[in-house]
């Protein structure tokens, strides 16, 4: 298929050059922002989520591609990860300098599972067990501090005191109204996401009960099937802070559940989830899926027409995993629409570029970084190698 060769170039000749030139040779690790002209700034500072989504990156882009200068670019995150390996209290800090010096030293739930996902990439590409001690360690630590009875708790100071959870509850609405969330679905897909990680590199029963556990809170206490959405904000018991629709994380999660179905649960129990899932995909294309790609939210009744550089990596996966599904060429038909729309709307044409983090409503880019603290290769590059596999 023709898809699958574009996406393999695009992953060869765009993205892996980019963040590879990002290495910082003298300092550790990757250059933490690059500005919207193309300029590199060597002193930004360095985040825990951004340096862990590039380990992930390298590492799986080595398995499929079996480039060893692939592997040695993720030997130089995951040197750099230990930087924010906290040797007192355990975890992992949310930031460090451009030198590795301990910044903003909160413990986040969410940042703990995406070093656990890259720690466990890593340990896959490499056969490094010091990886996967350190991603398994990780996990005893969220299991042990970082939930309660109902449910994963979000935000910790760095001796793990309950902290305010502002990163993970960041809308202006929300926020507004002195609302903070005490538990959210995006960490808890994130968790889901890094344990089926971590089991497929251990194999270890306890992550596949923890696996387990999260697809039955997903689906009983997060999945609205009235609506049919995954509510976005909730509080310690799972009550729905707001009225809201991540178009984004739900055309996510209806794929990143099905793989945590088909690694953790038999085939009957499969079979039930990737129901809800194929509806929830359904009804994100329904109400939010253009000829320009797919809107970024809906809040309060009102859709955000902006066009998220990761919202449109992720609605290539969930509609190539929604064609898988259901077999109807019209989910094959819009994700062709949605490549070319990428291909020649979200790519920056410029030589030497990443994507645009956002186009708007008129299809404008916005002045905003090509890379930064939440701006990795992740998404895009998961894009590619999802598809490179699936198709």
């Amino acid at each position: 298929m023709e898809l699958k060769r574009e996406a393999e170039e695009h992953l060869r000749r765009r993205l892996i050059p980019f963040w590879m030139k990002l290495k910082d040779t003298e300092n550790g690790g990757y250059i933490g922002l690059v500005d919207f002209d193309l300029q590199p700034d060597a002193h930004a500072p360095k985040g825990s989520i951004y340096t862990s989504r590039i380990l992930w990156f390298f590492s799986t882009a080595y398995r499929l591609l079996g480039d060893e200068e692939l592997l040695e670019c993720a030997r130089h995150a995951f040197a750099f990860l230990d930087r924010f390996w906290d040797g007192e209290y355990g975890g992992v800090y949310w930031s460090v300098t451009y030198d590795g010096k301990p910044l903003d030293t909160m413990k986040h739930t969410y940042a703990q599972s995406f070093a656990i996902y890259a720690l466990s990439a890593y340990a896959m590409a490499s056969g490094d067990d010091r990886a996967l001690r350190r991603a398994e360690s990780l996990y005893g630590l969220v299991e042990g501090r970082m939930r309660d009875e109902e449910g994963y708790l979000e935000a910790f100071e760095r001796d793990f005191r309950p902290s305010g959870n502002e990163k993970l509850s960041d809308n202006p609405r929300l926020l507004a109204r002195g609302v903070v969330a005490s538990k959210t679905m995006n960490t808890l897909l994130h968790i889901m996401e890094a344990y089926t990680q971590l089991y497929l590199a251990g194999r270890d029963g306890r992550v596949l009960q923890s696996l387990r556990s999260l697809l039955l809170t997903l689906r009983d206490q997060v999945y609205n099937q009235e609506a049919n959405r995954l509510e976005v904000f909730l509080d310690a018991h799972f009550h729905s802070l707001f009225d809201m629709q991540s178009y984004g994380h739900d055309i996510e999660a209806s794929w990143l559940i099905d793989l945590a179905a088909d690694t953790a649960l038999p085939e009957r129990e499969r079979e039930e989830v990737k129901r809800w899932t194929t509806e929830l995909a359904r009804g994100v294309c329904a109400r939010a899926f253009g000829e320009n790609g797919l809107l970024n939210e809906r809040v309060e009744g009102k859709d955000d027409p902006t066009l998220v550089w990761w919202v449109q990596a992720e609605t290539m996966i969930g509609l190539a995993n929604l064609w898988q599904k259901t077999g109807e060429a019209q989910w094959l038909a819009a994700l062709q629409r949605q490549w070319e729309t990428i291909r020649t709307k979200m790519v920056d044409p410029r030589p030497g570029s990443e994507w645009f983090w956002c186009l708007t409503g008129e299809g404008v880019p916005e002045r905003r970084p090509f890379a930064e603290p939440w701006k990795a290769p992740y998404h895009n590059g998961r894009m590619c190698m999802e598809l490179m596999t699936r198709l």
